[in-house]
């Protein structure tokens, strides 16, 4: 059983501010850029490290995410999924910049939850996925899952992705 407490505390720390965070029965974890509010999930069966890689993602949305209404600013009709796929890229690249530790929790709880098929691919050819889905699962890995192929058309954007360091630079892409 994680030590909700710890976990909480790990996330305030990291944040740099007396963050709200709530354990509770969802199926993954949120942060509220507005409220401040921190929201892990309640799981039987995941490790220390997977709550490790939640609560350092988490916090690289409090630390960069901006507190914006993404709707107003995606251009052409840019899908939700999108842009969320895109901000995580950053904002998982910039957390684990900041906390160079994070990186290994984040390949390690990456690999966990594909064991445990939180993805639900276990038996779907990765790459017939779309675009928007590998490239999600192949940032998750930390740019390791080198079994995800990319066209090269879809290699720019891969690149491009690697290299984004603000939110306008998401919203750009």
């Amino acid at each position: 059983m994680i030590n909700q407490e710890i976990k909480g505390n790990l996330a305030k720390l990291l944040a740099t501010e007396n963050l709200v965070v709530e354990h509770r029965n969802v199926s993954t974890a949120s942060f509220d850029t507005g409220r401040r509010v921190l929201t892990l999930p309640v799981w039987n069966k995941a490790s220390s490290t997977v709550y490790d890689m939640l609560v350092g993602h988490e916090v690289g949305h409090a630390l960069y995410t901006p507190d914006t209404d993404w709707t107003k600013n995606v251009r052409n009709s840019v899908p939700h999924d999108f842009l969320n796929v895109v901000e995580d890229a950053r904002i998982e690249k910039k957390v684990t910049r900041k906390f160079p530790g994070l990186k290994t929790s984040f390949k390690k709880g990456f690999q966990e939850l594909l064991d445990r098929d939180f993805f639900g691919i276990r038996f779907k050819n990765v790459n017939d996925l779309p675009f928007i889905e590998r490239l999600n699962l192949y940032t998750k890995s930390q740019y390791t899952a080198e079994y995800i192929k990319f066209s090269t058309e879809e290699m720019v954007y891969v690149l491009k992705v690697q290299n984004l360091e603000t939110w306008e630079d998401v919203l750009a892409l």
